[in-house]
């Protein structure tokens, strides 16, 4: 219906139009005062009428051009208010932040008050969500806090640090481990990645076969792992990073704490230029500071 429509020169148009000149609107395009003249020649020939009198020294409208220039206008005007109502608005205040549920419960929401008392005029939307989030296409979020070995080449990607798995249980079951039968406890990941420990590289990093005779438990997410084991459930398996604050805490503590398998690698991503936002430079330098020294990257 559209295909037609010649909007680079209609846009040149209006630009020369409302400047009633081809250098000022060249200026304005960021384009040459030739190509000015050429879109509008061109454009006056599909047309098949005169938009502008070449003056000596400058250009004038003709009735037709003033015609086309009020109508032009107007319809931009319409569509630029309608995009910008759609864009979002870029603040210095703050940022928006997609991650993972268990990464936001676990680890990143107990120490963001540490990092409102530190820029406390900056604000942090999260949003949280075991998919990938498309940055490119949703503008509304500003980084993604990402955990896995997929490269996101169009993408900016500032490094944090490599995981580590460790087992972990109550003070109480790990006490009389391994003497008495204790539950497993792993996570059925959404995306299954071959290449994440479980409880068989545990067993055989550690040779203790006792553990292939143990039941093993599933839970949806690494949150839900923890928890279990919070709760005196099992043994699990589970990230380093995310049970830290439960280890801190005296809820867990390491069973085998010399045996530590490699897991995945954690890192922000953002479409290129966000990081230059005021906001998003304060968070980042604040994130990359507060993760654990022994496995930053």
């Amino acid at each position: 219906m559209f295909a037609s429509i010649p909007l680079t020169a209609l846009r040149t148009f209006e630009s020369a139009a409302r400047l009633v000149s081809f250098k000022a609107a060249a200026e304005e395009l960021n384009v040459t005062p030739t190509a000015v003249s050429h879109q509008i020649r061109g454009l006056e020939a599909w047309l098949g009428c005169l938009l502008f009198e070449r003056l000596g020294r400058g250009v004038r409208l003709t009735e037709k051009g003033a015609q086309l220039q009020h109508s032009l206008h107007g319809a931009l005007l319409d569509i630029s208010r309608s995009v910008e109502e759609l864009r979002p608005v870029v603040r210095n205040d703050s940022l928006s932040l997609s991650t993972t549920p268990a990464f936001a419960a676990l680890w990143l929401i107990p120490r963001l008050g540490d990092f409102y008392r530190q820029h406390p005029g900056v604000r942090v939307r999260i949003e949280t969500s075991n998919a990938v989030a498309d940055l490119q296409r949703d503008s509304s979020l500003d980084l993604a806090v990402r955990c896995g070995f997929a490269n996101y080449p169009q993408l900016l990607e500032i490094p944090l640090l490599e995981e580590r798995f460790v087992a972990y249980g109550t003070a109480q079951l790990i006490a009389r481990l391994p003497e008495q039968p204790v539950e497993l406890i792993s996570v059925t990941w959404p995306n299954p990645q071959p290449v994440l420990p479980d409880w068989q590289d545990w067993s055989v990093a550690t040779a203790q076969d006792w553990v292939t005779r143990c039941t093993l438990r599933d839970y949806p997410d690494e949150h839900y792992a923890l928890q279990a084991a919070v709760s005196g459930q099992g043994l699990v398996l589970a990230s380093s990073l995310l049970a830290s604050d439960c280890v801190a805490n005296g809820l867990l503590v390491p069973y085998r704490p010399d045996v530590e398998l490699p897991g995945a690698r954690y890192f922000v991503v953002c479409v290129p230029g966000r990081e230059r936002q005021p906001a998003v430079q304060s968070f980042l330098r604040w994130l990359q500071a507060e993760m654990p020294e022994k496995t930053k990257l």
